[in-house]
């Protein structure tokens, strides 16, 4: 009977690092495989071109949409999941509203000057208070805490090694937000769509895909160990009932 590791989804984004200990791991599976690295740069791909060579934002606003529509509706054709693309639809059509509304192309890239912004606050803010930001995500979908909520957050922060590596990427995760408005900020700022774009694409998926590499590296020997530990704490426990249960009989 194949094993539940085996018949394991693979997660993609930071969710993938929960399998970080389980020697599974695939970057091209924590970015959404081939078709989700093209759903995601599409849209993106196609606004900057057509805006380049046409200057006009009606139409490229709306062949853009229509064009992640598609995406989701070819996903719902093959009976698959729609989850990613249609996450992407909600992105991109909130990055057109805010460019169509305002009348400038650069605009489009508005959304994720905020959301990149506000993960550095967020998890500067986890790494001030010694409760890494990317712990406490990796650990709540690896194991969600239903119950006992002091225990599970005690049993990972208080194994150093594991809270050291989450410490580390977390700090790493902060350096990639932060270079990205680096970089990109200026080039909004000058009105350069073309860079802006191109830079937008080139700091997205490979950007993404590296951090979640990096970050698969620092703390894979870790999080194994932990679960090591984990599984023999675990099976002490049941061996303890077992000879508690044979003595009530």
């Amino acid at each position: 009977m194949p094993d539940s590791a085996s018949n394991r989804k693979p997660r993609t984004g930071v969710a993938a690092l929960t399998q970080a200990g389980d020697g599974d791991f695939s970057v091209i599976d924590a970015i959404g495989g081939p078709r989700g690295v093209v759903e995601s740069m599409l849209p993106g791909f196609v606004f900057v071109v057509m805006f380049v060579i046409t200057s006009d934002l009606r139409s490229t606003v709306m062949v853009s949409a229509v064009l992640a529509a598609v995406q989701v509706m070819a996903r719902l054709v093959q009976r698959q999941s729609v989850m990613g693309a249609l996450s992407g639809l909600v992105s991109v059509a909130i990055c057109l509203v805010w460019a169509w509304h305002s009348h400038e192309a650069r605009n489009y890239y508005m959304f994720g000057f905020i959301t990149n912004a506000v993960y550095i606050v967020l998890l500067g803010i986890s790494l001030i208070a010694r409760v890494p930001g990317l712990g406490l995500v990796v650990e709540f979908i690896r194991s969600l805490p239903t119950e006992h909520f002091r225990d599970w957050f005690h049993g990972w922060m208080s194994d150093k090694p594991l809270k050291r590596a989450y410490m580390a990427i977390t700090a790493l995760w902060v350096g990639v937000f932060a270079l990205r408005l680096l970089v990109q900020v200026p080039l909004y700022l000058s009105d350069r769509v073309a860079w802006l774009g191109t830079a937008r694409l080139l700091m997205g998926i490979p950007f993404w895909a590296l951090a979640i590499w990096v970050s698969y590296l620092i703390v894979a020997t870790p999080m194994h160990r932990h679960r090591e530990l984990e599984r023999a704490v675990q099976q002490q426990s049941e061996e303890e009932e077992n000879k508690t249960a044979e003595r009530g009989w």
